[in-house]
C-alpha cells in the first residue's frame, strides 16, 4: 500500500467512528504543522484562508493557485489532508472530474464538491445540472488507485437561500449518486442538523463550526449524529484578527503590548525543526 493510499484508508476510517473528529482547516504549510503538533488526525484546506495568504478575496484563486496550496499543506505533516475545492472551478461536469484527479495528484486523500456557482446573479446550479456535476466527481474519485473521500456540499445557507428542503434533496440526490460525505455550511439550528442527518443516512455528514450563530461543542454534534467537524477560515481569520489588533495598537496607541501574548520565537523554531 502506497503512503497516499494508507492515508486515505485513515480518513476513511475516521468517519466510520461513533463520535465524530475534529478536522481543522490549515492555510498554509505553517499552519499545517502547528495544527499537527497538537495531535489532530487529519487536516483540512481553506479556500477563504488560502486566498487571504495571496491577499486576495475567497472565491478568487484559480485551480492552479488553490492545488499548489493543497500541496504544500500536504507536505508539511503525515496526515491525511482533504481539499476546499470550491465549485471545482468550472461549470462542465469534465472540469469537475478533472478537478477531482489533479487533487490526487498533489497528494489529497479528499476533497469537496459545491453546487455554488461562483456567480452573485444565479448563485446556485439547478439541481440537475449540480447531480450531473457530483456524478462526475464522483465516477473520477472511483478511478484512482485509492480510496478517495468526495464530499457533496449544498451552499443554499451561505447565498441567502435558507431551504432547508431544497438543502436536504440535493443532498440526499448527492449521496444516491455516490458522495461518501454531505455538508451543508451556514446550518444553525440542531433541529436542522439532525434533519440532515437522518436525512442522508448512513452517509456521514460534515458541519462547520466558527460561524457567526451556531456555537455547538464537540459533544453536542456527536449527539446529533455529525461524523466531521470542520472550521473553515475561521482559525485563518483568528490569526489576522490578531494581526489587525497589533497593527491597530501600533498605529493608534503606538504601544507594543501586543507581543506579550505572542508565541514566543524560541518555541516556535523548535516545532518547525521537529
Amino acid at each position: 500500500m502506497t503512503a497516499q493510499a494508507s492515508k486515505a484508508a485513515a480518513f476513511k476510517t475516521l468517519h466510520e467512528q461513533s463520535s465524530a473528529f475534529i478536522i481543522p482547516n490549515a492555510w498554509d504549510a505553517g499552519s499545517a504543522r502547528v495544527l499537527a503538533h497538537f495531535g489532530y488526525l487529519a487536516l483540512a484546506t481553506t479556500s477563504a484562508g488560502a486566498a487571504f495568504t495571496l491577499g486576495q478575496p475567497d472565491g478568487s484563486m484559480t485551480r492552479e493557485q488553490s492545488l499548489e496550496n493543497a500541496r504544500a499543506i500536504v507536505a508539511a505533516s503525515d496526515l491525511p489532508v482533504s481539499a476546499d475545492l470550491e465549485n471545482c472551478f468550472g461549470d462542465a461536469p469534465d472540469v469537475c472530474a478533472e478537478t477531482i484527479r489533479l487533487a490526487a495528484g498533489v497528494g489529497l486523500v479528499g476533497g469537496s464538491i459545491e453546487d455554488a456557482t461562483g456567480r452573485p446573479e444565479e448563485p446556485i446550479y439547478p439541481l440537475d445540472i449540480a447531480l450531473d456535476r457530483v456524478k462526475a466527481a464522483v465516477v473520477a474519485a472511483r478511478s484512482l488507485s485509492f480510496s478517495f473521500t468526495l464530499t457533496a456540499r449544498a451552499e443554499n445557507y451561505l447565498h441567502g437561500r435558507p431551504d432547508l428542503a431544497d438543502t436536504i434533496r440535493r443532498l440526499h440526490a448527492f449521496a444516491e449518486a455516490g458522495a461518501d460525505v454531505l455538508y451543508a455550511p451556514g446550518l444553525k439550528t440542531a433541529e436542522d442538523i439532525k434533519a440532515v442527518v437522518k436525512a442522508v443516512a448512513p452517509k456521514p455528514v460534515n458541519v462547520v463550526m466558527g460561524l457567526v450563530g451556531a456555537a455547538f461543542s464537540h459533544e453536542e454534534l456527536s449527539g446529533f449524529g455529525v461524523k466531521r467537524i470542520s472550521v473553515g477560515g475561521s482559525l485563518a481569520r483568528t490569526a489576522y484578527g490578531a494581526l489587525f489588533h497589533a497593527a491597530e495598537e501600533m498605529r493608534t496607541a503606538g504601544t507594543f503590548s501586543f507581543a506579550e501574548h505572542a508565541v514566543p520565537h524560541a518555541k516556535m523554531n523548535n516545532l518547525f525543526k521537529g
